[in-house]
């Protein structure tokens, strides 16, 4: 493929590079739809759900089409790169439902490995699959384990594919920031996890939409293979339930609550149908979620972090 210049999707004279989105109906996916559409890319829109596709970027956007497909399935997989020069897998599964499928292994790793293995036999250039911070294969959570051991899967099947970490995303629809305010407005106290002192460096999931446009349509050789994201802001759990208080007009009475008693809380919770807590959910929140240092950011594609506080409760929040 003739690399394109930054922010490009055009290849060839008269000719926009296709790029796949596995996912791209989903809370993360559809941002990274619009940003890639945005840069002049065509836009192939793969997910389970096709019939949203339309209500991305209204019906008569020319450039974006919708496919059925399952990451669980090689013929569709295959059918959803056919003459793509990109892909990106935004797919993922957060809590587990069951055997088959929706195990986290299912879908973080085997189906990760499924469309990077695809992807380069199929001859697409650049590989973008999002995983997020903290991801380890040797943790003891059944999620954070399948998150690493899905890199490595990946990486094995695509070597030159692009892994892209972002920190815990918030966006006016999303299902951690709203839902804080909604406990914030609802409840009397807010349990802490702990004594509220995991450090947090929440992400707009815009932000991590566009750097996922700009490396697609980076100029030259691929450059770094791995990127945490993180807003630019790091908060402590309580700091940031008591800036949530704040900015919705409520205080803040925060409990503090031992680990233990979540996880049991968890367990229970797992026993009914959608559980609202589960015990990996419970395990992400014993670490830290913060960008390393060590790896290249949001800075380095040269974009700038939105704002908690401005996306949610400010004047973009009417975006």
């Amino acid at each position: 493929m003739t690399a394109a210049p930054a922010g490009s999707g055009q290849g060839a004279p008269g000719r926009r590079r296709l790029v796949t989105v596995f996912g791209g109906t989903g809370f993360l996916g559809r941002w990274v739809v619009r940003h890639l559409f945005d840069h002049g890319f065509r836009v192939r829109v793969a997910s389970r759900h096709p019939e949203r596709a339309p209500s991305l970027l209204g019906p008569d956007e020319a450039g974006v089409e919708a496919v059925g497909a399952d990451v669980h399935d090689e013929a569709s997989v295959i059918a959803a790169l056919a003459g793509a020069e990109g892909a990106v897998n935004t797919v993922s599964l957060y809590v587990e439902r069951g055997g088959g499928r929706e195990t986290f292994r299912a879908v973080h790793v085997e189906a990760a490995a499924r469309v990077a293995r695809l992807a380069r036999e199929a001859g697409v250039a650049r590989l973008v699959h999002v995983s997020g911070i903290g991801a380890d294969p040797a943790s003891p959570s059944g999620y954070i384990r399948a998150r690493g051991a899905g890199e490595i899967a990946v990486r094995e099947a695509f070597p030159g594919a692009t892994l892209i970490r972002p920190s815990v995303m918030f966006g006016p629809d999303d299902h951690f920031v709203t839902m804080l305010a909604r406990l914030l407005r609802s409840l009397p106290v807010c349990p802490l996890f702990g004594r509220g002192l995991t450090q947090l460096q929440p992400v707009y999931v815009e932000d991590v939409a566009e750097a996922i446009a700009r490396i697609l349509g980076s100029a030259g050789e691929v450059g770094p293979l791995c990127y945490q994201l993180g807003g630019p802001r790091t908060y402590t759990y309580a700091e940031l339930l008591r800036s949530i208080a704040s900015r919705i007009g409520t205080r803040a009475r925060l409990l503090p609550l031992p680990f233990v008693l979540w996880e049991a809380v968890a367990l229970l919770s797992e026993l009914l149908p959608g559980a609202l807590l589960t015990r990996n959910q419970v395990a992400l929140m014993r670490h830290d979620n913060v960008a390393s240092r060590d790896l290249p950011g949001l800075g380095d594609l040269h974009v700038t972090p939105s704002a908690l506080e401005d996306v949610m409760f400010g004047a973009r929040s009417a975006r």
